[in-house]
């Protein structure tokens, strides 16, 4: 019978580093997966030559100098700035937010300014103890970023209302 330092249950992104670190840290790990290949949900399948992701487009986020050098001494990976813009009733508005985003709601013009707007919207709130998602972003964003940009699309990924999250 083989003997291993670690069981990992799960060939996706951290049991497949954490099995790679451990084998470099001089361990013995097992991993097991229920899907016939590593890398869980950032898989990929070479179809003709091109690399196309089987369980949708995944994107690796990271400004940690030393976690890009690493990922990317095991597999090259693309440069990529993810700029997705929200649509509510016809505005458009940056998301992740930026002061581009805060001026479009406010017309603020500086960090101080929106800064100042959101706390404002905090104070208003006058939630001191979120029971919900709804009531936590109010309290941390305030009502119109969360409104605008939280509420909808959170209500769609969880399939229910934020106030039951």
């Amino acid at each position: 019978m083989k003997e291993y330092d670690y069981l990992i249950v799960g060939a996706g992104l951290y049991g497949s580093v954490f099995a790679y670190k451990a084998k470099q840290a001089g361990k013995k790990a097992l991993v097991i997966d229920k899907r016939p290949h590593i890398g869980g949900n950032l898989y990929c399948e070479n179809i003709e030559g091109i690399n196309v992701h089987k369980y949708g487009a995944h994107i690796f986020h990271t400004s940690n100098k030393e976690v890009w050098d690493f990922v990317n001494s095991i597999v090259e990976f693309n440069r990529y700035t993810n700029s997705p813009l929200a649509n509510y009733k016809g505005k458009l508005f940056n998301l992740p937010f930026n002061m581009n985003t805060f001026y479009t709601l406010w017309g603020t013009k500086t960090p101080e300014e929106a800064m100042k707007k959101i706390e404002e919207q905090r104070k208003t709130s006058g939630i001191a103890d979120p029971q919900n998602l709804e009531e936590q972003a109010i309290s941390l964003v305030g009502k119109d970023i969360y409104e605008i940009l939280i509420k909808g699309y959170t209500e769609k990924q969880w399939g229910r209302k934020a106030t039951e999250v």
